[in-house]
């Protein structure tokens, strides 16, 4: 072929579309051969459990099955199957007895994590957002260490917090999009007092994990946005656009308890972006104050009678106890129950 055809912009459209169906064809055939594998350990964790439940004769076997069937089948065919694989393949079973509710989405190595969740509520809820954010296994580890779905569930009733754990998390609304509190550990900063300029930039070097932590939907517009009124000039910390309730999105650090004057300050921010900011078809902006602590009296007055979307949250800098979030969230269920 001439240097004059491989340069012809109708050749590189040639290598695009080419290019473009092998990225295709290959994402296919990882998907397919990933669903063949799952339904695959499915099927060998029903085998096993039809064959403990078969009869008195095979509960001599007890306990020492699996490890006996590990050994064999290692002999035979490989790695893949410890003892604690094939027992994951075992509760793969018990859990999901529809073969057919599989999502193809998944790997195996996402449903092992899933496995590890004993709660039905929280274990279907992070299955939902995986499918939904395409969130990879090391997402999926790092939002259960966070306890996510305890974080969200608290904020809502009975109802909601079934529909959540059913459906995953819905953004609807500008209260769908804010945590309390936010989780920083993934800054691995020790536990004190820090300028707000040095958490903003920290937060900034790690905006992939920082965004993670924000949900779905944020996209990062700018870092001290800033803004003149009457020739002076206030700084926004961060705006964030979400993409799906198609409005502006503002936070501000404040890393101490937050004040009446923070709140007020936020709001002035707020009036600034509906009318100097927002474009015809954006929505209300929303507006967070994250702080170190919050007084929920002190907020509550403070907030009154505010139009805006105004929010104040806290953040931490390490992981919450999954634990306590747990009892804590069973016993608003108890509450909601009665």
């Amino acid at each position: 072929m001439s240097d004059l055809a491989v340069n012809d912009g109708s050749y590189q459209q040639l290598l695009d579309r080419i290019g473009e169906c092998l990225a295709l064809g290959r994402q296919q055939a990882f998907e397919q051969v990933n669903s063949v594998l799952v339904e695959t350990y499915w099927q060998i964790g029903r085998y096993i459990v039809e064959f403990e439940q078969a009869g008195k004769e095979r509960a001599e076997y007890g306990s020492k099955l699996l490890q006996v069937l590990s050994r064999d089948l290692k002999a035979a065919y490989g790695k893949g199957f410890s003892r604690s694989n094939l027992q994951y393949m075992r509760l793969f079973y018990l859990n999901y007895e529809n073969c057919q509710t599989l999502s193809g989405k998944l790997s195996w190595s996402h449903y092992t994590e899933l496995l590890a969740i004993s709660d039905d509520l929280a274990r279907s809820f992070y299955e939902q957002q995986c499918i939904q954010d395409r969130w990879s296994v090391r997402e999926l580890k790092r939002q259960k260490d966070s306890a996510l779905f305890e974080r969200v569930a608290l904020s809502k009733d009975r109802a909601e917090i079934l529909a959540l754990a059913k459906d995953g998390q819905r953004i609807e609304s500008a209260r769908d999009v804010v945590k309390d509190p936010y989780v920083f550990e993934f800054l691995d900063l020790p536990d004190r007092n820090y300028r707000e300029s040095e958490l903003e930039n920290r937060l900034i070097a790690e905006l992939e994990k920082f965004l993670l932590e924000l949900g779905k939907g944020f996209a990062f517009i700018g870092q001290q946005y800033r803004i003149t009124l009457n020739n002076t000039h206030f700084f926004v910390d961060l705006v964030f656009y979400h993409r799906i309730l198609k409005c502006f999105v503002l936070i501000d650090l404040k890393t101490q308890a937050v004040s009446h004057q923070d709140i007020g300050q936020m709001n002035m921010y707020l009036n600034y972006f509906r009318a100097e900011e927002n474009m015809k078809d954006d929505n209300e902006p929303i507006g967070i104050v994250l702080a170190r602590d919050k007084d929920e009296i002190l907020v509550e007055y403070a907030t009154g009678g505010i139009s805006n979307q105004l929010f104040v949250s806290r953040y931490q800098l390490y992981l919450p106890d999954p634990e306590v979030l747990k009892q804590e969230l069973r016993r608003l269920l108890e509450v909601n129950d009665g």
